[in-house]
């Protein structure tokens, strides 16, 4: 069961999809930005954002527990997409491995391009564990 806290802020109004604001003690985990890249190093759904985004959510799950985490202890989320459009895909896929009843927090940014123009897009987490 997760420690973590999702207080609601008095004033702001309610996130669509995640927190205002996460808390709980523990060892903080900060994940590099993930792309759509597998085992190999090689691009996953070019050109497809719900393929790049599934591998991408899959990406963090691996890197969560290397440290010994799972989603239930991400506490922020950023997202870097070429293309605001992305957003639904990363929402499906997000939702496959977070409690939607108590999201993490969230930023979503467009971006003029990532690394490599193959990548539509890149997500980065923070955790406490």
């Amino acid at each position: 069961m997760s420690k973590l806290s999702h207080p609601t802020p008095e004033g702001v109004a309610a996130g669509n999809g995640y927190s205002h604001v996460v808390t709980g003690p523990g060892q903080w985990v900060a994940i590099a930005g993930q792309v759509a890249l597998d085992a190999d190093g090689n691009f996953v759904g070019v050109g497809d954002p719900d393929a790049q985004a599934r591998q991408v959510f899959a990406n963090l799950d691996s890197c969560l527990r290397a440290a010994g985490a799972t989603f239930a202890d991400v506490v922020k989320l950023n997202f870097y997409v070429t293309d605001i459009a992305h957003l639904p895909a990363i929402r499906t896929a997000r939702d496959e491995y977070v409690d939607t009843a108590n999201p993490p927090a969230s930023t979503a940014v467009q971006v003029v391009a990532l690394f490599k123009p193959e990548a539509l897009l890149e997500i980065e987490a923070y955790a406490v564990v």
